[in-house]
């Protein structure tokens, strides 16, 4: 892994290849990445060339960076997910608007923590991302993470839609699995609000285990 440092800015900047896996068409496919960060970093990716760049606290290590194909300039329908990680990933720079997709990765707590998200483009990307999430075996009651990040992706949009959240962090999670339509994926979250006020919730995701989908998303605040 290269590392680089220019004179304009003292960040670091931590480069490596994207490892490509299959032969998807460059015109639909999707990148999953997954990094350690303890502070501040962007992750670029352009191309099959990946760099992340250290803006503050410790350095930030790459786990993974694996695409279908590599990030087309100016790809068409392209959609940026978040799947894990307590702190705030936005998208700064979409790959239409220069090539590259930029997310900057902003970790509240001290002490590392791991992120990931993926970038998908085209329809055939998208889809192939929701097969993925769809089809994973929960026959023994075993929570997949990829069902706990529906879970998460199902809560931020009731709650940008109930509460006009502007933010929201996951503090607890934990995942039951009785007969019946208590089986259920638990946890709190804290929603920052219009005005950068944050108030705490408790949400709950339905869950069928068997077919590993989320049936429906409760979300009550805490009373304080």
């Amino acid at each position: 892994m290269a590392v680089l440092v220019t004179a304009a800015s003292a960040q670091p900047n931590y480069q490596r290849r994207v490892t490509i896996a299959g032969n998807g068409p460059r015109d639909a496919g999707r990148c999953t990445v997954e990094v350690v960060v303890d502070g501040a970093a962007e992750v670029e990716i352009r191309g099959d060339n990946a760099s992340m760049r250290d803006l503050s606290g410790r350095k930030p290590q790459w786990r993974r960076v694996e695409c279908t194909s590599a990030l087309p300039p100016n790809p068409v329908d392209f959609r940026f997910r978040r799947l894990s990680g307590r702190g705030a990933q936005q998208l700064v720079r979409d790959p239409r608007n220069g090539g590259a997709a930029v997310v900057r990765i902003n970790d509240p707590q001290g002490g590392p923590e791991a992120y990931a998200f993926e970038l998908t483009w085209g329809r055939a990307g998208w889809d192939s991302a929701r097969r993925d999430y769809d089809r994973r075996d929960y026959r023994d009651g075993a929570v997949d993470d990829r069902l706990i990040r529906l879970c998460e992706e199902d809560v931020r949009r009731e709650a940008a839609r109930r509460y006009g959240a502007r933010d929201v962090s996951f503090r607890r999670v934990s995942a039951q699995d009785n007969p019946g339509p208590r089986d259920a994926i638990r946890g709190i979250v804290e929603v920052r609000r219009y005005g950068n006020r944050v108030e705490p919730y408790r949400y709950s995701c339905a869950v069928n285990f068997d077919s590993g989908r989320i049936r429906s998303v409760q979300l009550d605040p805490i009373d304080r």
